[in-house]
């Protein structure tokens, strides 16, 4: 499909954490937004936000985007579609029910509704996760688009409500990403558009969304607060992952649509790896956050790294956030609303 640089873009689950940051990179490139919340009410704070775009930005509501035909109405007079929304929480008790299924029917049920009802749309963006690219190795491991996580669905179904909380969570964003490239697949004879999906790791930065107390954060945000504001142990110090600013990753949504060879192309978006003593000595200098044992991080062995290569050569991105910049950042957006 040749590049999408103007037109209307639809942004599921609008009021996300990412999505808020894909609405405002959208806006800023030029396009105008059809943004889908669950309600009203989960709208109005976007309306606020991005009231300087006027007839550029529009709310559409949904309830319920595992409902069957739930974005019929939505994908209607699009060129392209930005779906973001998808179940992330730790606190799932029966995986299939909280998360597994809503994640699968959500997602190909936007797809399916772009196929049905979609006529203008040539280019669908999903937001999946490195949550589906990587697996526990016993030994370090750098991971790429060509990896899949068969481990956590596996565990779910020998185990069910008995895997953990974040097999639980790898799971469903396995499974949802493959149910979108197993539709593609089936329906290639009859869809107009081409399929993007972006595999990010954990995502951190301000917010532009409403949250009223760090308890509202979403899960990786929060986590974040809490590791840079809360005293913890060496060993999870020494623990981490790789990351990326939800700035960038905004703009990597934005991109794809930009950029005609990343149609059909799964991307991951990672601006390196941590563990979480970078991050303290990262932090602004200030008695409300934590220190650790500054440096101790720099010899560490860092067990997942992912090749962003891909991010550069198709989506053009060459350079990411510093980890300086995010805490500096996120830190102020902090301290703006009081906490």
């Amino acid at each position: 499909m040749p590049a999408i640089s103007s037109g209307k873009v639809l942004v599921s689950g609008a009021n996300g954490f990412i999505a808020a940051w894909v609405v405002r990179a959208l806006l800023e490139e030029g396009f105008a937004v059809r943004g889908a919340v669950r309600s009203v009410e989960k709208g109005a704070h976007l309306r606020e936000v991005f009231a300087s775009y006027d007839d550029r930005f529009e709310l559409v509501v949904v309830p319920d985007i595992a409902k069957e035909g739930a974005f019929d109405e939505a994908v209607q007079g699009v060129d392209a579609i930005e779906h973001t929304a998808s179940p992330f929480h730790l606190q799932a008790d029966d995986p299939e029910v909280e998360l597994i299924r809503p994640a699968i029917h959500g997602t190909v049920g936007i797809l399916q509704s772009a196929l049905k009802h979609g006529k203008a749309v040539k280019r669908v963006v999903v937001t999946s996760s490195c949550a589906a690219v990587l697996q526990v190795e016993k030994e370090p491991k750098t991971f790429s688009e060509l990896d899949w996580n068969e481990q956590a669905p596996k565990e779910v179904a020998e185990m069910g409500r008995a895997a953990s909380a974040i097999t639980k969570y790898r799971a469903s964003k396995t499974l949802a990403e493959r149910a979108a490239w197993d539709f593609v697949e089936k329906h290639k004879s009859e869809i107009g558009w081409d399929l993007v999906v972006i595999n990010p790791p954990f995502v951190f930065g301000p917010t532009i969304h409403h949250t009223a107390t760090p308890d509202a954060l979403n899960t990786s945000a929060r986590q974040f607060y809490t590791m840079l504001t809360e005293e913890s142990s060496p060993a999870v110090r020494h623990s981490g992952s790789c990351w990326v600013d939800v700035r960038d990753l905004g703009r990597a949504h934005v991109l794809a649509l930009l950029r005609a060879e990343a149609g059909g192309e799964r991307i991951i978006v990672s601006a390196g790896p941590f563990v979480w003593q970078d991050w303290l000595d990262a932090a602004p200098d200030s008695p409300k956050y934590q220190k650790g044992v500054p440096g101790a991080g720099k010899d560490a062995v860092h067990q997942i790294r992912y090749d962003a290569s891909k991010s550069a050569r198709v989506l053009g991105m060459t350079a990411y956030r510093t980890m300086a910049e995010t805490a500096r950042d996120s830190a102020a957006d902090w301290e703006a609303r009081g906490w």
